[in-house]
């Protein structure tokens, strides 16, 4: 089996428009969740009104704007979705000095990018053109501003890159069974090269209130919103809609030392489960989450004591981080585990960008490898007291402050509606 590293990282998020920024601002315990009211009367009336909303200006101020990544022309053409899965793309690329012309090349490289749910907006508003004006209020780029492998294939199209084609779709585990996905194909021989990740943008009323209406989202924080996402803590409530991208480079092994790459960390195991319970609520012990980590770490062939970190899926939500704070300890405790669940350490950093639904699992993958590359853990905001009871909430949450510590070894988690889990195990390339 072919070895797979990643050698280049992109990223738009709520924090900064660009990963570096990005980073800088987690590790420095900023929040990028901010008040939904800012977007439009239509979010004043609901019961949750904080979001994880990607900055709006100049990229030179590592914020947001179409025009500082795409022609007009193309901006047009595109959903926000995939123009931000563009620009995170563009960064990776730019950031692993791969821009292949020889045509062997851009065969042998390809672009997985998925999305959860995608262009919410579009398929709204045509609904009522179409309602209220019949069928010359659609607009001819209807359909391909609203298909998901869009992101996908506007990257391909872009850099020419002719290898596999692809976009996973499963809720909020979409963006780690991207590169999961991604690194199988190096793996097995598909391409040499790939482009993986995943993009959403949904901060939509209809979205916030149909997820509201599920009870999933927080509420009791709307005045003061950068406290409204608490992993791990005992007054988590919900999770916060949030919205951005992230996508990496892959590579096969051989093929990025021949060309002198920056290797960040290595691919070592990806594992997948099904809760096989109900559409949206875990397992209260967590059995879904623990079998994605036992098959990450088994295709890994390292045991459970040599993992030094976790970034969690952990939402903010009651029932979802108790059964995955659960798996985490059944998994790395025991005859091959750590002798004390306070070696475990665990963080959530969804605390600082909220939920980014189908682009959480491939911008937390990204935070856990630069995990690795720093040795240096991102915290959880917000954790003023771990959930109860005390006895079960007892590793270390990384609370408030990042804190260094040699990462050799590394687990991502997303989880996702209809029971669907994925795990990676990266650790140090060397």
């Amino acid at each position: 089996m072919r070895r797979v590293v990643v050698t280049g990282l992109g990223a738009v998020t709520p924090l900064a428009a660009g990963i570096r920024q990005t980073w800088a601002k987690l590790i420095d315990s900023q929040s990028g969740i901010v008040s939904t009211t800012s977007r439009g009367h239509a979010f004043d009336k609901l019961p949750s009104r904080v979001g994880g909303l990607v900055p709006q200006g100049s990229r030179d101020d590592g914020r947001w704007q179409a025009k500082d990544w795409l022609p007009a022309s193309e901006e047009r053409q595109m959903a926000l979705f995939a123009q931000y899965a563009i620009a995170s793309a563009q960064e990776a690329l730019d950031d692993a000095d791969w821009h292949p012309t020889r045509e062997e090349d851009l065969e042998a490289t390809g672009v997985t990018i998925g999305s959860g749910i995608g262009n919410l907006d579009e398929a709204y508003n045509t609904s009522i053109a179409f309602h209220e004006g019949g069928y010359r209020k659609v607009s001819p780029l209807f359909i391909p501003r609203l298909l998901i492998n869009l992101a996908a294939g506007h990257v391909s199209i872009r850099h020419g890159f002719k290898g596999p084609n692809h976009a996973a779709t499963t809720a909020c585990t979409t963006g780690l069974h991207a590169i999961g996905d991604a690194s199988r194909m190096i793996a097995f021989g598909d391409a040499d090269v790939m482009v993986a990740g995943g993009a959403e943008s949904c901060i939509h009323p209809l979205a916030i209130a149909g997820f509201a209406r599920a009870r999933s989202l927080a509420t009791d924080w709307n005045d003061d919103p950068a406290q409204s996402s608490r992993p791990f803590d005992k007054d988590r409530a919900g999770f916060v809609i949030g919205e951005g991208a992230g996508v990496i480079v892959l590579e096969e092994l051989e093929h990025a030392k021949t060309r002198g790459a920056h290797i960040y960390a290595e691919v070592r195991g990806y594992g997948l489960s099904s809760d096989a319970h109900h559409m949206t609520q875990p397992r209260a012990d967590g059995n879904g989450p623990y079998l994605a980590m036992r098959q990450a770490l088994r295709h890994a062939q390292i045991e459970p004591c040599n993992v030094d970190y976790v970034n969690a899926h952990a939402t903010s939500t009651p029932l979802g981080d108790a059964a995955e704070n659960h798996a985490i300890k059944r998994m790395l405790l025991g005859d091959n585990g750590k002798s004390d669940a306070s070696q475990i350490n665990v963080s959530s950093t969804k605390g600082a960008v909220g939920h980014l639904l189908g682009a959480a699992g491939a911008v937390e993958a990204i935070f856990t490898i630069l995990a690795i590359e720093h040795n240096l853990m991102p915290p959880t905001l917000n954790l003023n007291n771990p959930g109860t009871p005390l006895s079960d909430f007892n590793c270390n949450y990384v609370a408030k402050v990042s804190q260094e510590h040699v990462i050799d070894v590394a687990l991502t988690n997303s989880f996702g509606f209809g029971g669907t889990n994925a795990s990676l195990c990266f650790a140090k390339y060397g």
